[in-house]
């Protein structure tokens, strides 16, 4: 499930580049040395994971509290099934029911923030803007959160979504040195394969919870490896 929260990442910084990008465009970066660049750069996305790791935190004990109460195979399912959904389901549909209103004036608040510490040219500032950046709303992020619940605690949940952010690192380093690079045909073609990515993710979610006994596929669950070691006793 790591591999697939890197390879979520990666695929989805094509998305993040637009969301993101205009971001990374505006960073105020030093031009005239490389060295330095390079530490404002890790600086900014040092903040990003960060912010992820938190957010994952704290679904990752949504998470716990569910498999608590004995729901991690129903859990699991239900994670692939509105990981499946979200991407079948036409983008009109959701704009007809936008359920992110709530939510749109602490997203305003970020966003002004954003701003203000785009004005400062101090190491810190790198750091803010990418801690911030992390809280934007975005498709991607919400797909990876999903799976964070579904990862049973704290701990899981917030190394998820930390490895999430590391595989959007190359492609955000890129726009950031290379901001013409990521148009034309490969991004088109790559921003399509996303949906059938995120498609075999949430299947093997589903997989995950019906407990069909393949190994690291389908895992039986626990009990039944406790009923069968008492039966063979």
């Amino acid at each position: 499930m790591l591999a697939s929260a890197f390879i979520l990442g990666l695929l989805g910084s094509f998305h993040c580049v637009g969301m993101c990008g205009p971001i990374a465009f505006m960073l105020p970066v030093d031009r005239t040395n490389s060295i330095k660049k390079v530490s404002q750069i890790a600086i900014y996305h040092f903040g990003r994971l960060l912010s992820y790791s938190l957010i994952g935190l704290v679904f990752g004990l949504i998470g716990k509290s569910l498999y608590i109460f004995g729901f991690q195979q129903q859990l699991s399912i239900l994670i692939g099934v509105l990981m499946i959904l979200v991407v079948v389901i036409p983008q009109k549909t959701f704009n007809k029911y936008n359920f992110s209103k709530p939510i749109y004036r602490t997203i305003s608040k970020v966003k002004s923030a954003l701003g203000a510490a785009l004005k400062k040219k101090t190491m810190d500032m790198f750091f803010t803007i990418g801690f911030l950046n992390g809280f934007l709303p975005c498709g991607l992020v919400y797909m990876a959160l999903f799976a964070a619940i579904a990862g049973g605690n704290a701990a899981n949940g917030s190394l998820y979504m930390a490895v999430f952010g590391l595989g959007t690192i190359p492609l955000m380093t890129t726009a950031i040195y290379f901001s013409h690079f990521l148009k034309g045909k490969t991004r088109q073609r790559i921003q399509k394969a996303i949906p059938v990515f995120v498609i075999v993710i949430g299947a093997l979610f589903i997989l995950r919870g019906l407990g069909l006994g393949i190994p690291y596929l389908s895992p039986a669950p626990v009990y039944d490896l406790v009923s069968n070691s008492i039966d063979c006793h």
